[in-house]
């Protein structure tokens, strides 16, 4: 398949699925025994879930965080953080995020549309934004924040089929999660989270 045909088809796959009804996620989601306080506020933040396409199919850009931060050291994310005083929304957050932390210039992005918010144990409000990118770039980590910078196939992690639920002690209490482990990376919490629902619209 030409590339131009691969990206047209999967703008249009990828469309179908945002486009499906569908429900926010949460880290709690698979421990129900949470009480989350009904007044809590939460801090708007945007992650880019950036695809390009690959000769082999489509891939997702992915980042390792440093192992010297202070929050979530060494685990897996997506290019995103909190919704700026000078950003126009979650969106601009996102795509202002992925420039700063893995040089993706906006311009060669194409917003498809977001998926519904995903709220975290850290109190934010996450608009996962998916985009393809168009254009080829240098890639760039910001070498506080970002450690690596991969990708792994679209067709692996929109596969419910390779999301496992996994468990550990946090805070006292045995808390569960989603897993979408590739190769060497272990892909879990909310990225993986938010990985899944796009897995369940994509396959509906």
């Amino acid at each position: 398949m030409r590339k131009s045909q691969q990206v047209h088809e999967l703008i249009k796959n990828l469309a179908l699925a945002l486009g499906r009804a569908g429900d926010g996620s949460s880290d709690f989601d698979l421990n129900p025994d949470v009480q989350l306080p009904p007044s809590r506020k939460l801090r708007p933040a945007g992650v880019l879930i950036p695809i390009i396409a690959h000769p082999d199919g489509p891939r997702v850009i992915l980042t390792k965080r440093s192992s010297a931060l202070k929050h979530h050291p060494g685990q897996i994310a997506f290019p995103g953080g909190k919704v700026d005083e000078g950003d126009a929304g979650v969106v601009a957050a996102a795509l202002r995020e992925a420039h700063e932390e893995i040089g993706l210039p906006p311009n060669v992005v194409r917003v498809i549309g977001e998926l519904p918010n995903h709220e975290t144990v850290t109190g934010f409000q996450v608009t996962p934004v998916v985009a393809i990118v168009e254009q080829a770039f240098e890639v760039r980590p910001e070498p506080g924040e970002v450690a690596e910078v991969f990708t792994v196939p679209l067709a692996h992690v929109s596969d419910p089929a390779n999301f496992v639920v996994q468990g550990r002690r946090w805070r006292g209490q045995r808390r569960y999660y989603y897993t979408v482990p590739y190769g060497p990376y272990y892909i879990w919490g909310a990225s993986a989270r938010m990985l899944r629902s796009l897995a369940d619209r994509m396959t509906e």
